[in-house]
């Protein structure tokens, strides 16, 4: 089943860890999440935002009264606080089931010879040294019971790279090769590694990569009906809620008027 009561079943009771939670994708897998399982699931919603976290538990827990949310700052970039954010979770929400990498950033369109310092350290240290560094101490919790879900997420950037693009494409073609080997060091086990790699998904991406420019940031999407977050957080939890033998190791998603990172018919 797709949804339904089945996959609520498999879903029941599960801690379910996701990073980038204060919007877009992350923030729709948490209402995913939440709607697919109608409540019955622990939530550990982490970001830089705080303020926003509290607004999407309150938000979550007048629909769902039964749901249990665990907000905290966090800031994956900064890889040294990942274990004692872990080791600290409350008793009720440490033995996590699923991890949803969530968290990432592009910054700027420049070419190789003009990207600033502070934006190539930016976005290998959040889109792939946190990301590894949460499911390295993640793992070990899995590893120990022999189970659990791992999500990364990556992007059509990481298959087809493109002018402007070369350290995010970079980072985004790390992920890929880090959830194939994983996925590979993994096949003794009863341990799950998806990968979903969105194409044009329209969230506040943009408005960060652009670094506040929202002009800029709204002609990525203009005379286009890309994806939106919710869209991308179904095929999340469509991969978790599938019985356990069942892993949908890879998938790329573009809205029906694209092909490719700039292959997109535009409605002009």
């Amino acid at each position: 089943m797709s949804y339904g009561p089945k996959a609520a079943e498999r879903l029941a009771n599960k801690i379910i860890l996701i990073t980038g939670a204060s919007a877009g994708i992350g923030e729709a897998t948490a209402k995913e999440f939440a709607a697919a399982a109608d409540g019955n699931v622990k939530l550990i919603l982490t970001a830089r935002r705080e303020d926003k976290l509290d607004e999407l538990s309150q938000e979550l827990k007048k629909t769902y009264p039964n749901i249990q949310i665990y907000t905290v700052g966090l800031d994956v970039s900064k890889t040294e606080t990942i274990a004692p954010f872990l080791d600290s979770l409350p008793e009720d929400f440490a033995d996590i089931d699923v991890l949803i990498n969530n968290a990432g950033k592009a910054m700027g369109l420049d070419k190789v010879g003009e990207i600033l310092d502070e934006d190539i350290n930016a976005m290998f240290q959040t889109n792939v040294l946190g990301l590894i560094a949460m499911t390295q101490h993640v793992l070990k919790i899995f590893k120990k019971k022999n189970s659990g879900d791992i999500v990364n997420l990556g992007s059509i950037a990481g298959r087809d790279p493109y002018p402007g693009g070369s350290i995010y494409c970079a980072t985004k073609s790390a992920v890929k090769f880090f959830s194939h080997s994983l996925r590979k060091e993994l096949i003794d086990t009863k341990i799950r590694v998806f990968e979903v790699d969105p194409g044009n998904v329209e969230t506040e991406f943009s408005n960060v990569r652009f670094k506040g420019d929202l002009e800029r940031a709204k002609k990525v999407y203009e005379g286009t009906e890309p994806l939106y977050a919710p869209d991308i957080a179904e095929i999340i939890v469509f991969g978790c809620s599938r019985k356990q033998n069942t892993v949908i190791a890879e998938t790329l998603v573009f809205s029906t008027n694209q092909a490719g990172p700039f292959h997109i018919h535009r409605n002009t």
